[in-house]
């Protein structure tokens, strides 16, 4: 005879993971706590992860608690006991592991950006469309949405706590590249990365303007520029050096930082920055959004702090209040500690899994979705042709509404 508690075990949902570098490690610190802190309607179980080479891959498995190795994505998706795939590759390969995953009728969720192109991304958000009427979900991995304080910025521009929207800034700032000896990375090819700092880190800050404002972009004026032409490959004592008997480099066909500005549907503006050329600044995302009642401003490096001014106070005693995200009624947190405790970047993850869980369960629309990730694509592929022509306006192709 089972006993109650097995009676009552929520059913299972079996995820298998391509990649397990960078995002697949955070991805298996989602996996792996979510079922352990939020009460879940299904358990995620770490079933499978996938990578090229067998030895690395295995110790990746061992590590972070995957049951099983597969050395071929293919064979992962095959697996009767992998209901969903997590897509932690390069973006070169996003567009054919998760349309193959949506085609073989498992749930997908697939790190951003959603594709290289906008041709992969319409693609996949076609499959995603097509596999939602047969049950299976796709949801991109937009991580900063789970962070309380914005989920919590999010919620009051909601309420109209902001009134109308009039501007928002957004930068995202990073140093890894400074150093030109730093050597060659699949970040630095465009064939692999799609673009540099403007899909890496760019993509993060589109989507939380777009996420925060309720809104798309519909058009920009952009700049970009890679200060760092040429990078040392390291590949090999023989295949890493030129016959001086020098580091042999190759060039960078991405861009090193972006700069754009651009409007939003209500008409309300926004500016952004994206580099990761700034010395000093290790991850540094930074937003305000500005209406004609108050405005709301977020930093990374607080990560459990909003700050937030009514403009409706007598202006005597008027100004920015510090509000500390930890409280059970913020979003995410009555899973969590006592107030006061702070959270960190891996909770994000584990939120990512929770939310896509329960819309699974649920059979609700997870967001963010393919379309979503495909509408922050078009804006991204306008801002390189912006700064092709030299910051000229550039529109934003839009989502056709269905009929």
């Amino acid at each position: 005879m089972e006993s109650r508690d097995s009676e009552a075990a929520p059913p299972t949902l079996g995820v298998g993971m391509v990649g397990y570098a960078f995002m697949g490690a955070a991805h298996s610190q989602g996996w792996r706590t979510a079922g352990r802190v939020f009460d879940l309607p299904m358990r995620p179980v770490l079933a499978a992860v996938a990578g090229r080479d067998a030895a690395a891959v295995r110790a990746a498995a061992d590590r972070h608690g995957w049951a099983a190795a597969e050395t071929d994505w293919r064979s992962l998706i095959a697996r009767d006991d992998v209901q969903l795939v997590d897509v932690c590759t390069p973006g070169d390969s996003h567009a054919e592991i998760s349309i193959a995953a949506l085609e073989a009728g498992k749930h997908v969720l697939c790190e951003k950006p959603l594709a290289n192109t906008v041709a992969e991304a319409e693609a996949m958000a076609a499959a995603a469309e097509r596999a939602r009427a047969r049950g299976q979900l796709a949801m991109v991995g937009f991580n900063y949405r789970r962070v309380p304080a914005i989920a919590y910025a999010r919620r009051l521009i909601a309420e109209g706590r902001l009134g109308t929207l009039r501007h928002v800034r957004l930068t995202y700032l990073q140093d890894w590249l400074v150093d030109p000896s730093f050597p060659l990375t699949w970040r630095l090819k465009r064939e692999h990365a799609g673009s540099g700092a403007l899909g890496d880190l760019g993509a993060h800050i589109v989507d939380l303007a777009q996420h925060l404002a309720g809104e798309p972009l519909v058009g920009v004026s952009a700049l970009a520029e890679t200060f760092v032409r040429e990078r040392p490959v390291l590949q090999g004592a023989s295949a890493g050096l030129t016959a001086a008997g020098g580091a042999r480099r190759e060039a960078v066909t991405v861009d090193d930082a972006a700069l754009f500005t651009g409007r939003l549907a209500s008409g309300a503006l926004a500016s952004f920055e994206a580099t990761r050329m700034a010395a000093g600044r290790k991850n540094a995302l930074r937003l305000e959004v500005n209406g004609e009642l108050g405005s709301l401003a977020f930093d990374l490096e607080r990560l459990n702090e909003l700050s937030f001014h009514d403009h409706t106070e007598p202006a005597a005693s008027a100004g920015f209040k510090r509000i500390l995200v930890t409280e059970p009624e913020h979003p995410y947190l009555k899973a969590w500690w006592p107030p006061g405790h702070a959270l960190g970047y891996e909770h994000t993850f584990v939120h990512q899994a929770r939310d896509l869980v329960e819309a699974i369960a649920a059979g609700a629309d997870p967001a963010p979705s393919f379309a979503d990730g495909l509408q922050v694509q078009r804006v991204l592929a306008a801002v390189e042709e912006s700064a092709e022509k030299n910051a000229v306006y550039t529109p934003v192709p839009q989502l056709q509404e269905a009929p």
